[in-house]
């Protein structure tokens, strides 16, 4: 009898081993492939504001100095910095592989700066007549 138990237990250990050998690795691979879909989100969200900023920039610009206008964003977290000069704004992004610069050109000068804490912000864009601000 008490050898009848002992093979059950080895055989126990040996399910035990072999369950935990193929979820190991499976749990590894999620880890990372959620680690590059979370910086694609983010790089593509930062992607998304710089666009809008250089775009509404443009709009106020030809539409005159008195021209402003608000737009609501939500800054993702990993924004290292953001540069908003000389016809470009420019966002650097700390991802698994470093730090990337996403930046738009715009056909108008643009100066500001804008707050790049996580959460919604609302950027004010003004024309200034000859270049536009922009703010939070």
């Amino acid at each position: 009898m008490k050898q009848k138990n002992a093979q059950v237990s080895v055989e126990y250990v040996i399910i035990i081993g072999f369950a935990l050998l193929i979820t190991i690795p499976l749990i590894l691979i999620f880890y990372e492939h959620t680690r590059t879909t979370n910086d694609q989100v983010i790089s593509s969200q930062v992607d998304q504001i710089a666009r809008k900023i250089a775009d509404n920039a443009e709009s106020v610009y030809y539409l005159g100095e008195p021209s402003k206008t608000r737009i609501k964003v939500y800054m993702p977290g990993n924004i290292e910095e953001a540069i908003i000069s000389n016809k470009e704004v420019t966002f650097s992004v700390k991802t698994k592989s470093g730090i990337t610069d996403i930046s738009h050109i715009s056909s108008v000068n643009i100066s500001g700066n804008i707050s790049i804490t996580p959460g919604i912000h609302y950027i004010n864009i003004e024309s200034k007549g000859d270049y536009v601000w922009v703010s939070t």
